[in-house]
């Protein structure tokens, strides 16, 4: 790992990946895990991708992603089991929980943040069978951000620009070439197992990979105090008047829930398949929607006009923090370009420290 002052303490696990090899080690990949990477599509949106070929798609390491890797270990729907009935009443059930191998590259420092986040989210008070799977059979292969996109805060949510942990492989772009920093066991397996697309790294390398983390913290347009937000969310003096006003604005499209990698609610329905057959589903749910919280008889305890809105920005900013000591936010920004009413988590941020 490197030092406070950007001395490399350990070469052993520090490479270079020349960008001419980048794709042949794709390829090389591809042929043992399925490929989900960054890919531009013909609109020009950048979209995490089950790449099918490697040579057919047009891989972007630079620009932030539309989504998050999040749909593709935790669904937007999902099937948790199958059920039969039999002539005689008896239910039979049939637990669907496939995964395979699958290699998440070029995630940006943010989204593997929020992958570390929905591992305790689905770990911590019961395990989740379903997402475990799918975590256990990833590999992630980070990209740190050589520069931060217009609306992302993730210095200051402390998960980028790059990380030190939580990553098999992490990448930082030098130019001709990418650093390579290995992370865990898998990581250094890839590296071994393909070690002629990898070169020693050279204490050169280590210095520029340093220089070129410090530029980027410095490349921040966005000054969010999400520190001093949680401080005031403590201490319980924010103005009613805040809440009056976001509400206000919210158009009730819960966007924002959808786009954000750390959203995790969810409902659960079953579905009548035929006579006797049927399966349960897992699907995505918001606190912003009125339906969340209704309960039988028509009732809900929450005034959604007022108090929806609250319950998002509490739980991302106080609860998490209370519950797991760190918020929810991972500040890659995405709300603020989605939600067209402006309540987004900045202005939310701004409003409480101003």
């Amino acid at each position: 790992m490197r030092s406070k002052d950007g001395k490399n303490n350990n070469m052993t696990d520090k490479f270079i990946l020349k960008k001419d090899h980048l794709v042949s080690f794709l390829r090389r990949l591809k042929k043992e895990y399925h490929l989900v990477a960054p890919v531009k599509n013909i609109q020009g949106d950048t979209m995490f991708t089950l790449v099918d070929s490697v040579d057919e798609v047009e891989f972007d390491l630079v620009n932030q992603a539309v989504t998050s890797i999040k749909p593709f270990l935790f669904p937007q729907q999902e099937t948790l089991f199958t059920y039969e009935t039999s002539a005689n009443g008896d239910y039979r059930f049939d637990s669907v929980c496939n995964s395979q191998p699958t290699v998440y590259f070029g995630v940006h420092s943010c989204d593997l943040s929020a992958v570390l986040y929905m591992d305790v989210t689905f770990s911590l008070t019961a395990r989740d069978p379903y997402y475990l799977e799918k975590r256990k059979n990833a590999v992630l292969i980070s990209v740190g951000c050589n520069e931060p996109s217009e609306n992302c805060f993730c210095n200051a949510a402390k998960t980028g620009p790059f990380l030190e942990y939580g990553f098999d492989l992490q990448l930082t772009d030098l130019g001709n070439r990418f650093f390579v920093d290995v992370g865990r066991a898998t990581g250094q397996e890839i590296v071994s197992k393909w070690q002629h697309f990898f070169a020693p790294a050279e204490e050169e390398d280590v210095k520029l990979q340093y220089q070129t983390y410090l530029e980027a913290r410095g490349k921040f347009t966005r000054q969010v105090h999400m520190d001093q937000a949680i401080k005031r969310l403590k201490s319980g003096k924010v103005p009613e008047s805040i809440w009056s006003e976001l509400s206000l604005r919210c158009q009730d499209c819960s966007g924002c829930a959808y786009i954000c990698p750390t959203c995790t609610c969810f409902s659960i329905s079953d579905r009548k398949l035929s006579e006797h057959e049927g399966e349960r589903l897992r699907s995505w749910d918001a606190c912003t929607f009125s339906g969340f919280t209704r309960m039988a008889g028509d009732h809900n305890p929450v005034d959604h006009r007022t108090q929806a809105i609250r319950q998002r920005f509490l739980h991302k900013m106080l609860y998490d923090v209370q519950k797991h000591n760190r918020p929810s936010c991972i500040g890659c920004g995405r709300c603020v370009g989605i939600c067209f009413g402006g309540v987004d988590i900045i202005r939310f941020i701004d409003l409480v420290t101003n």
